[in-house]
């Protein structure tokens, strides 16, 4: 038998952990056998159990090793280009059975399936990711597209830019969604004042703005459910009839 045929050092571990999954799926499993399984797409002859754990310590959390460059997760001894396809194909693989799985449903409707979506993809992103989810007239999801990146302010975020991509996208109502790496999901002055001219530059073109998520530390912020879209729609309301009763 040559080398290349013998059993590799935990073959048996690597097998138990495969029929572990096939039987009662990922139930059970520590973060870092979870890891481990993935860079085992890569290396069908080596122990994956110590780069597993090694990338697990480096980056903390499960989360975080998915979010990882690739030149940091080859940093880790164990861990080459060949894991590093398995490990970043799983997350997208995840991230586009998650969006698929909402598209025509109504997510006004479906807010915790939003959230999980949601929370999903924008939990460890080290920057504010602005997204819009654009919908047609029954409420189902049509597309969603990150817009903008960096801290949301009025100087980042262009009224413009949201209604010219909600019209091509042939959007009748929005959901705008952004994350706080702080964790902390409380809105800042800077995101309502933003929230207000978007809704208003919506609201100016026929379209509805359902909601503004912030999504912080497995919780979220939920401008509609606080009464805040509510509001912003009575204050374009009163400021629209002044305008006209001027005009007559």
């Amino acid at each position: 038998m040559s080398p290349s045929e013998k059993n590799h050092k935990g073959e048996g571990h690597r097998q138990r952990l495969r029929e572990r999954f096939l039987i009662s799926g990922i139930s059970g499993f520590h973060d870092y056998e979870i890891i481990e399984l993935l860079l085992t797409l890569g290396t069908p002859r080596k122990d994956c159990k110590d780069a597993a754990k090694e990338a697990m310590a480096k980056f903390g959390t499960f989360q975080a090793v998915l979010e990882a460059s690739p030149e940091e997760l080859c940093d880790i001894k164990g861990i080459g280009p060949k894991n590093v396809f398995g490990i970043k194909l799983i997350k997208s693989v995840a991230e586009r059975y998650l969006e698929k799985r909402m598209i025509h449903k109504d997510l006004v409707r479906n807010s915790q399936e939003l959230f999980d979506y949601l929370y999903h993809r924008l939990r460890d992103k080290s920057r504010e990711h602005f997204q819009v989810i654009y919908m047609d007239a029954k409420n189902r999801i049509l597309k969603t597209e990150t817009l903008f990146v960096g801290t949301l302010t009025a100087s980042s975020v262009y009224p413009r830019e949201v209604v010219s991509a909600s019209l091509l996208n042939r959007a009748a109502a929005l959901i705008f969604v952004h994350n706080h790496p702080s964790g902390d999901p409380n809105p800042s002055p800077e995101d309502i004042a933003v929230t207000r001219e978007l809704l208003f530059a919506c609201k100016a073109v026929g379209i509805t703005v359902h909601e503004h998520l912030v999504i912080g530390d497995n919780r979220y912020f939920s401008f509609a459910d606080q009464g805040y879209i509510a509001q912003i729609n009575r204050e374009y309301d009163v400021q629209r009839k002044k305008l006209n009763e001027k005009i007559l």
